[in-house]
């Protein structure tokens, strides 16, 4: 009955698009503006420390820069299945074997009460439904308040997230994990987090992220 109402309501007062303001799909981002989506070339973005390989969808640019500040800044949590089906098409053409565990990077407590949720964790979700994967909301926590990376140098960046996250190794079974990040500056970020994997014995892990400043 709730469902009937919602999409009466949807019917009512069409959604726009997010990007072009169409109302013709009444969804929150309409195929025209979904497949104008650039994609990098498929292929290994770069290495971490210990050969952990970086996969990186897209350019942070226009529709996607969008999409990304619209879920990560402005509420706008339908998109987390657009970016989620971004990554999905992206991944899908790697042909990476085996099943993986989804382990989205987890933002700290106080900042995710502010913001009402983990955007991360919203993609993961939509990840999740689309590839079979499980997610692990458990396996790793962020401990550390750390200050927004946007204006940091390399080195400044990994001073800003030493011991930032903390694993807990209860909650791992020994699967493969895949990361997942909104945008892969440096890996900074995932370099962190492999660390704290590693110090626990978690060392099948590939990083991906839906976007990087540099092609």
């Amino acid at each position: 009955m709730k469902k009937f109402f919602v999409d009466l309501l949807d019917w009512i007062y069409k959604k726009k698009c997010y990007f072009c303001r169409s109302s013709k799909e009444s969804v929150k981002m309409c195929s025209k503006c979904f497949d104008e989506l650039e994609f990098l070339p498929v292929g290994l973005n770069r290495n971490l420390c210990g050969g952990i390989k970086v996969y990186c969808a897209g350019v942070y640019s226009k529709n996607l820069q969008k999409m990304i500040r619209g879920l990560k800044y402005h509420g706008q949590r339908d998109l987390a299945y657009y970016q989620a089906k971004f990554m999905w098409q992206y991944w899908e053409r790697l042909g990476l074997e085996g099943d993986f565990v989804i382990v989205p990077v987890p933002i700290y407590p106080k900042r995710k009460k502010k913001r009402k949720y983990n955007h991360m964790e919203l993609v993961a979700t939509e990840f999740s439904k689309i590839s079979g994967y499980e997610v692990n909301f458990d396996l790793i926590k962020r401990v550390k308040d750390t200050k927004a990376q946007y204006n940091l140098n390399k080195a400044q960046r990994m001073l800003n997230l030493s011991n930032a996250f903390e694993v807990d190794k209860s909650k791992y079974r020994g699967e493969k994990i895949l990361i997942l990040d909104d945008i892969c500056t440096t890996g900074s970020t995932f370099d962190e987090m492999v660390r704290e994997f590693n110090k626990a014995d978690v060392c099948d892990i590939t990083c991906f992220a839906t976007t990087t400043p540099w092609e």
